[in-house]
């Protein structure tokens, strides 16, 4: 059965790679948010032993484990602090009411040496940018999608959350690599034209994609 893909189109093709090159087969991995289950089966695909976390139980169909959870929760040790090997969080830390709170969660369910991948729209592009300069409102984040409610920006999220949750990145990169798939076709050139006269390294892509790893105490930071 084929499980719906509640992101952007083409992100769980693109996200296979990395999610490959990072890999652990026979370790222990969770997808938070995990919609239909979609990534969870790609994880199981790779030789995960996989547990599924939604808050929403009637679109799961995939057959892995399931849990139950609205991650606004305070409290994740139900899902088993320091068991994973690799956390997925795909589209999720936008929806959620304290990004901070749930990076420190995804720390906790990390073991030693484990690693973490999330993703959110991306709040940097040259598309945003214009956005909220024209109309005062965020790309990916107004009243269309009312269930986006905390933008992420890159620099903030690596120079600030990323060291209170204990969390460190070790790749980032975005999709889709050069261009849009949310924005018109149509101003494509447009925003290409734009990218080419700013700084930044964020200016293209839709979509953030951070691979991260937990803060040891040997690491000085």
């Amino acid at each position: 059965m084929l499980l719906e893909e509640r992101t952007i189109s083409g992100l769980h093709d693109f996200l296979g790679p990395i999610l490959k090159r990072y890999a652990i087969p026979g370790g222990r991995a969770i997808d938070l948010g995990a919609g239909s289950g979609a990534l969870a089966v790609r994880l199981r695909d790779l030789g995960y032993e996989v547990i599924a976390v939604d808050m929403n139980s009637e679109r799961y169909k995939a057959d892995i484990p399931f849990i139950p959870l609205n991650l606004n929760n305070p409290d994740f040790a139900p899902l088993g602090n320091g068991t994973f090997d690799f956390v997925t969080a795909v589209e999720v830390i936008e929806h959620l009411e304290s990004p901070i709170t749930f990076l420190r969660h995804i720390r906790s369910l990390c073991k030693p040496g484990g690693m973490a991948l999330i993703t959110t729209p991306n709040m940097d592009n040259v598309p945003s940018r214009l956005r909220f300069l024209l109309t005062g409102k965020l790309h990916m984040m107004d009243e269309k999608v009312p269930n986006h409610i905390s933008p992420i920006f890159y620099d903030l999220f690596i120079r600030q959350y990323l060291p209170r949750a204990g969390l460190k990145p070790i790749e980032h990169c975005s999709f889709p690599k050069n261009g849009y798939k949310v924005s018109r076709k149509s101003y494509s050139w447009i925003f290409r034209l734009i990218t080419c006269l700013l700084p930044g390294k964020t200016l293209f892509g839709d979509v953030h994609i951070f691979v991260l790893k937990p803060i040891e105490d040997n690491d000085g930071t």
